[in-house]
């Protein structure tokens, strides 16, 4: 496989375990709002403060087509691939990232 794969070659199965992690879940969620971000944006966003751990997410993310991530400078530049997850399994993003929305509010109210 490619840095990044073509849009037919993006498999359901490298997607869904991609998004089965909670870290990687929370930056799709930070990217769904659109545009490039550079990963120490994305960390800051997410309160984590050790960039080597985040190395694998990144690849994992990348690698099943997941988002788009290309240098500029001296830090990458991540968005998400939402045209091409949508054009091959069309509405998965959206019940996914609805689904952590719910599970999120589920957990606040839990908390109170």
């Amino acid at each position: 496989m490619s840095l990044h794969p073509d849009r037919d070659q993006i498999r359901i199965e490298n997607v869904l375990s991609a998004l089965g992690s909670p870290v990687r879940l929370a930056v799709v969620r930070v990217l769904d709002a659109g545009g490039e971000h550079n990963c120490s944006a994305v960390l800051r966003t997410l309160g984590i403060t050790a960039k080597s751990t985040m190395t694998h997410h990144w690849r994992v993310l990348r690698e099943s087509g997941v988002i788009w991530q290309h240098p500029s400078g001296r830090e990458n530049l991540l968005s998400l691939r939402r045209e091409d997850l949508d054009a091959r399994y069309p509405g998965l993003l959206d019940a996914v990232l609805a689904g952590a929305a719910d599970d999120e509010a589920l957990t606040a109210a839990a908390s109170k």
